[in-house]
């Protein structure tokens, strides 16, 4: 059921997780490289199998808040090295890396409404038999 609107909201998260990745190999060197490989391949493995699991809406809710919740610490982890890079708040080369999960929290937040609202649905039907 890839034609549903969560479908379309989690592929933008998985994107923005591989943007995100795209985007900060020009990290510091007190950045750690690895940590944002691993990071967002683990985003990306999550955002996949919330976006393959459709059966199972419950599973498909739980994986999207554990990208949340992964997404807000790597948000935490690039406002770090943001406010600790130097050049002051007038230095151009400040990056748009804390942006990408922001935009994969808001996209994981409107598919878990969309999901919740085809549960209803789903289970308004189920009594109706």
């Amino acid at each position: 059921m890839l034609q549903r609107i969560q479908s379309i909201w989690l592929l933008i998260a998985i994107f923005g997780a591989v943007f995100l990745y795209s985007v900060s190999t020009d990290l510091d060197v007190e950045m750690k490289a690895p940590i944002m490989l691993i990071s967002c391949a683990v985003l990306v493995i999550l955002g996949g199998l919330s976006l393959f699991g459709f059966k199972n809406r419950k599973r498909q809710i739980a994986l999207n808040k554990l990208s949340i919740i992964l997404n807000v610490l790597l948000l935490g982890l690039l406002s770090y090295w943001l406010l600790k890079l130097s050049g002051g708040i007038n230095f151009p080369e400040k990056g748009i890396e804390p942006l990408f999960p922001v935009i994969s929290i808001i996209c994981l937040q409107i598919a878990n409404i969309y999901i919740r609202r085809d549960e209803r649905i789903v289970k308004s039907v189920d009594r109706l038999r």
